[in-house]
């Protein structure tokens, strides 16, 4: 690992204590990752939908049968790590894939250079009242898999950053071990590719709460951050690290590369044939 568990909690606290918000970023691509850790972002983070995103398709292709999601993951590390100076890598990994021996995967990312984990492709996107999710659960690839893994990442010494939907996962991964707990709140919206169907900002920042709540009664020194959903913006993050208590930082994927590349490269190419000659 590039960094330990103990330098990787340090420096996120560190931040914390500064008073300036965790900034997490996913990165798909290698030129994502370097620009946004000039930027100051305290994470980065490897996963499959980073490929799909910065591909023109959308995030949630990273959960369909596309492409082996921890092969494409590894395969990203090779183009991400290398360019990456002093920041964490988080790799997003697949829990519920039933074809990778847990703990030796885990031993394989640290040797890789990985410095955390992340449960990502993760079932917990699919509706929990849904016979699709309901047969996921009884079919053994369900979301108590991805906390298996973190537990696994935990007690082999790596930063633990997961997803949860509700209080229940919350308390589960609070549990497990995790340092961050990552609330999401679905599919980011805004931009070409985004989702158009998302809770409102003020629903999102009191589920973010109720995350907050149920993991810090697990363990008051674990850290809570927000994603996803109407969270698309930094003033909309803004909005929720205001409008919550004790939360203190948000990751953003779409946000931090998907949503500025596509404003940037259409507005440079609009430039472009505005020249007059």
């Amino acid at each position: 690992m590039r960094y330990t568990h103990e330098e990787s909690l340090e420096r996120l606290n560190e931040t914390v204590s500064s008073g300036e918000p965790i900034i997490g970023a996913g990165a798909g691509t290698g030129m994502s990752a370097k620009f946004a850790e000039r930027g100051g972002v305290d994470l980065l983070i490897i996963y499959n939908s980073g490929r799909y995103r910065m591909n023109g398709r959308g995030s949630l292709a990273g959960l369909l049968p596309y492409g082996d999601a921890n092969e494409i993951m590894l395969d990203m590390g090779h183009q991400v790590l290398p360019v990456v100076e002093e920041t964490p890598v988080l790799a997003g990994v697949n829990g519920t894939d039933p074809f990778r021996q847990m703990d030796v995967f885990i031993e394989d990312l640290k040797r890789r250079g990985f410095s955390g984990v992340q449960n990502f492709p993760t079932v917990g996107l699919i509706d929990e009242n849904s016979q699709f999710r309901q047969n996921i659960e009884e079919t053994g690839m369900g979301y108590d898999k991805e906390v298996d893994m973190i537990q696994e990442a935990a007690e082999q010494g790596m930063l633990t950053c997961p997803y949860v939907f509700s209080e229940e996962q919350a308390r589960e991964m609070t549990e497990a071990g995790a340092d961050v707990i990552v609330s999401h709140m679905g599919l980011t919206t805004s931009g070409d590719i985004g989702a158009e169907t998302a809770l409102d900002l003020e629903t999102a920042a009191e589920r973010v709460q109720a995350h907050h709540d149920a993991a810090t009664a697990v363990d008051d020194d674990v850290l809570v951050i927000c994603h996803g959903g109407p969270i698309a913006w930094p003033d909309d993050a803004e909005y929720v690290l205001n409008n919550t208590e004790g939360v203190v930082g948000f990751f953003g994927a779409s946000s931090l590369e998907r949503l500025p590349t596509e404003k940037a490269i259409e507005n440079q190419a609009r430039e472009f044939k505005s020249i007059e000659f």
